[in-house]
């Protein structure tokens, strides 16, 4: 054979050579390429009255631990209460009143070590912007104040204290009549905004986000119960960490600055 021609040869078995190192290695590489995990999700159940708050809270823990992502569920403590107790996904719960949360805990369905008491609230009454005829509680009992708004007592913590003041000042059952109810607390406000009632009864916190009310008064604190927002981690959660943490998280001086921005009382030390 001639000399050229072995040269053909040999380069032809060495490029053949080269190319399966070359597959070989891009193959070995590929094996030790680690996937990206997905981010871990976590599924909080919150009082509708917490919207606004949480949602700003959000972006911002977000931010700070990009490895999780935050689902919200909001709203009447009630409703989330009975949505857990039927098997829904939740790994927080932050309600509007204990009475949801000690139910929860009867069924041993929290984590009764993580439960705490996270944020506190005022009951205030509001009506429209343009309204001059109710400037009091004592106002709604007036001829001309036909529909007063409050959330349904037995699912809604604000309705349940709003019926328990009305009762303590005397004025419940003069007022029934009057009373439209709804489902929960962002319900009655919009029910106000809109002059669909002549007043209603929310949390300052619902009032200080609208621009279409104003609060008449603060329902005295003497004639309800404390005002209180309890949180738990659920304990059919799948990621108790990352709910331990997300919930560690809104104890920290930072969040607790925003809720105070949006009307609630921080009641953390």
């Amino acid at each position: 054979m001639r000399k050229s021609s072995w040269l053909l040869v040999v380069s032809f078995l060495l490029s053949l050579f080269l190319v399966g190192c070359s597959s070989g290695n891009a193959t070995q590489s590929s094996k030790n390429v680690t996937p990206a995990e997905p981010p871990k999700e976590i599924i909080v159940s919150a009082a509708s009255s917490m919207k606004d708050s949480l949602t700003e809270l959000q972006k911002d823990y977000s931010q700070k631990t990009p490895g999780v992502k935050i689902t919200f569920n909001f709203g009447a403590s009630g409703t989330l209460q009975q949505q857990i107790e039927q098997g829904a996904p939740a790994d927080l719960f932050i309600s509007a009143g204990k009475t949801q949360m000690d139910a929860l805990d009867q069924k041993n369905l929290i984590v009764k070590e993580s439960t705490i008491d996270l944020v506190g609230n005022d009951l205030v009454l509001v009506v429209g912007k343009d309204n001059t005829n109710v400037a009091s509680l004592q106002d709604l009992v007036k001829s001309s104040v036909v529909k007063i708004s409050i959330g349904t007592p037995e699912s809604v913590p604000a309705g349940k204290y709003a019926q328990e003041s009305l009762t303590n000042l005397k004025l419940w059952d003069s007022l029934q009549p009057k009373i439209v109810l709804a489902k929960d607390v962002t319900q009655v406000l919009n029910y106000a905004e809109t002059g669909n009632v002549d007043a209603g009864l929310v949390y300052q916190s619902d009032a200080k986000g609208s621009t279409k009310v104003k609060v008449v008064t603060v329902v005295s604190a003497s004639s309800h119960k404390p005002i209180v927002y309890p949180v738990a981690v659920i304990s059919a959660t799948k990621n108790k960490q990352a709910a331990q943490d997300f919930l560690k998280y809104l104890q920290s001086s930072d969040a607790q600055k925003v809720f105070v921005n949006y009307g609630f009382q921080s009641l953390t030390k």
